[in-house]
């Protein structure tokens, strides 16, 4: 009888901390599925977050690659003087050394807007001889600003001036020589036409 009282206690015992093993082991259980949802949760949300990133990132790339491009910069002669002339001349920048966007026609000296947007343009006219040196800027048949300088003896120099100008698809931007005035270039680019893209501007109906 004895025998089997201490076996039945035994095995109370036993069972006892076999059913507080199966409590410890079904709230770890619990707590791990708690945890596995959680980290699923994280896990979707971080690849949605992910995927808008890639999205956006494409996009971006998208626009900036139809971003148009416009730059140029270009010199006028290696000849000498330009000028006096008895009218007014339009200079035909014809040394061109950058033209992304091909917007500037050495041909003709002018640069023609190839989208609707805001342009920084930029011209320096060199005179090496006495008398009146400088030119027009005309954006289309607009005389926008003249720059001149009167020179009072044979000398280098130079004047600079600059624009940011909204200008539309099409409108063109040429300098022109005033009538009596002269310039001077040579080979080493004392008069130079610049311009590029700031940014482009959309059409609003």
């Amino acid at each position: 009888m004895e025998l089997l009282l201490r076996e039945n206690s035994d095995l109370q015992t036993r069972l006892s901390s076999t059913e507080r093993e199966l409590l410890i082991s079904k709230s770890r259980i619990e707590q791990l599925e708690r945890e596995n949802a959680d980290l699923q949760t994280r896990l979707s949300s971080t690849e949605r977050e992910l995927l808008v990133s890639k999205s956006r990132i494409e996009q971006l790339e998208r626009e900036n690659a139809e971003k148009p491009k416009v730059a140029f910069y270009t010199a006028l002669t290696d000849t000498g003087y330009v000028g006096p002339h008895n009218t007014d001349t339009i200079l035909k920048y014809s040394k061109l050394f950058t033209n992304i966007g091909n917007a500037y026609n050495p041909a003709t000296g002018f640069f023609t807007s190839p989208v609707k947007g805001v342009y920084y343009l930029r011209f320096t006219v060199c005179g090496n001889h006495t008398g009146l040196m400088g030119v027009f800027v005309f954006k289309n048949n607009q005389k926008i600003m003249l720059t001149d300088e009167i020179m009072e003896k044979v000398s280098v120099e130079h004047v600079t001036n600059s624009v940011v100008l909204e200008l539309k698809a099409g409108d063109t931007i040429h300098l022109v020589l005033p009538s009596t005035y002269s310039v001077y270039d040579d080979g080493d680019n004392h008069s130079t036409f610049s311009g590029s893209l700031l940014f482009p501007l959309e059409d609003f109906v």
